[in-house]
């Protein structure tokens, strides 16, 4: 099974505040709606409930320390990012997107195969999670630029790396 971060970052890593994310960028949220949907994707408790509801088309795996964690429809709580593998691997899934947050980041990219990393071309110092430093054993593969519009307020390019 594929392991694939999913993140947008800023030029000094910064990837949130409050549980929020920093900027808003259409595009590169209908980037995201295109790779991720019909696939499982992990993250944590906080991530997962920063959205209105269940993103559709997607199957919610959300780490959390609660043990009475409730979920709605095809979300599923796990107490470790091991647990939620080992079950998307039990469900004979191809590939599972990691979407956040920083900790999650932080614990699974040593064992990901790819990055698809949208790099936002602003710094915000205030931020509070960050990515992890993406090392030099990353190769980026892809690239693809979009100048900031009437709709997405910064320049911003998507990068896939692979190992």
């Amino acid at each position: 099974m594929k392991i694939s971060l999913v993140a947008a970052i800023a030029q000094n890593n910064a990837i949130g505040k409050d549980n929020d994310l920093l900027w808003h960028l259409p595009a590169d949220f209908k980037h995201f709606k295109i790779t991720t949907s019909g696939h499982f994707i992990l993250m944590g408790r906080k991530t997962f409930e920063t959205f209105p509801k269940p993103l559709p088309n997607r199957t919610h795996l959300i780490i959390t320390r609660q043990t009475d964690y409730s979920v709605p429809d095809n979300c599923f709580a796990f107490a470790s990012v091991s647990d939620a593998l080992q079950f998307a691997e039990q469900q004979n899934q191809e590939v599972i997107y990691v979407i956040g947050g920083g900790e999650i980041y932080k614990e699974t990219i040593n064992q990901a195969d790819e990055l698809v990393i949208t790099h936002v071309n602003a710094k915000f110092e205030d931020a509070d999670a960050f990515f992890p430093e993406i090392k030099s054993d990353w190769k980026m593969i892809s690239e693809e630029f979009h100048k900031s519009d009437e709709k997405n307020n910064y320049d911003f390019t998507i990068m896939v790396y692979q190992k």
